[in-house]
């Protein structure tokens, strides 16, 4: 995750990754309504960029590269400018140019990652000096998963995602190599959390652990997301059995299916394949974890 830097205009830029869970488990419901989980949490190589600029009349204005996304108080990335006026007792008249790379509702943790992003560069541009667990403790306030984003590892995710531990560096594998297909819909992580108390698993549909160099693969929300959406069932199985497939798995709450890759596999096919059976309107990435 890059630091901000100013260029010549006054103008801070700073790169907001994606994320994926290696394995997310649902522990139980909890009395304040979340579920506690555990997830590892790894950043990949696709990211949204951001570019911050003081603004002097106090207003903080979001503009965004894709129309569908609110730019008003509902969205993250002016929510974490509030939260952290009202941690530091601070004002910031900001505008933010977000330019969208990360798809909406993919369970790739694109408007959480904004949000912390915007939380580092203005610590940097304010010289606030404030750590990484205090700008993750402000960032928990607003969003379960953008505490991770204020850390540069993997990192292992308790609670309601809001506990952070970043796994030592000597203990981390090498990055993977990793296929993402997000189809035309997308699911908010409220909804499958929401659901998953009443789901059950759908026949057919292997929601087993896959070995992995990081540990066991495994995502209990598939069990609510197969359910409601059997295409996206169908097509773990599907990648499962394409040559250079390591294991795959829904990326979070999901839409989005990830399949991790040998290093030999040909990418390209894979991407052909995948689009002629299942349409030319997904988005597909191919790239590595961080």
């Amino acid at each position: 995750m890059s630091e901000p830097s100013p260029d010549q205009g006054g103008i801070h830029e700073i790169a907001a990754p994606a994320k994926t869970n290696l394995w997310l488990r649902i522990l139980g419901k909890r009395e304040d309504g979340y579920h506690e989980i555990e997830t590892r949490m790894v950043a990949l190589g696709l990211a949204d960029r951001l570019r911050l600029q003081w603004r002097d009349d106090g207003q903080v204005v979001l503009r965004c590269s894709d129309p569908s996304l609110p730019t008003g108080g509902d969205n993250l990335v002016v929510k974490a400018v509030r939260a952290l006026e009202r941690h530091t007792g601070r004002s910031f008249g900001v505008g933010i140019d977000l330019e969208k790379h990360i798809p909406h509702g993919a369970g790739l943790g694109g408007g959480s990652s904004d949000a912390a992003a915007v939380l580092r560069a203005l610590n940097e541009m304010a010289s606030l000096h404030l750590s990484a667990p205090e700008l993750a403790a402000v960032g928990a306030m607003i969003g379960s998963d953008i505490p991770f984003f204020l850390y540069d590892r993997p990192c292992d995710c308790r609670g309601r995602g809001e506990i952070v531990e970043p796994v030592p560096a000597g203990e981390a594998p090498p990055s993977l190599r990793v296929f993402l297909h997000k189809p035309a819909f997308g699911i908010a992580a409220s909804w499958a959390y929401r659901r998953y108390a009443e789901s059950r698993e759908c026949v057919g549909f292997s929601y087993s652990g896959q070995p992995g160099p990081w540990g066991e693969l495994i995502n209990d929300l598939e069990r609510p997301v197969f359910e409601k959406f059997p295409v996206l069932g169908e097509m773990k199985s599907w990648l499962l059995a394409r040559p250079g497939v390591c294991a795959a798995l829904l990326s979070g709450s999901g839409s989005t299916m990830l399949a991790v890759l040998e290093e030999g596999a040909d990418a390209d096919e894979l991407t052909r394949e995948t689009l002629a059976r299942y349409g030319e309107n997904g988005w597909i990435w191919t790239g590595r974890t961080a």
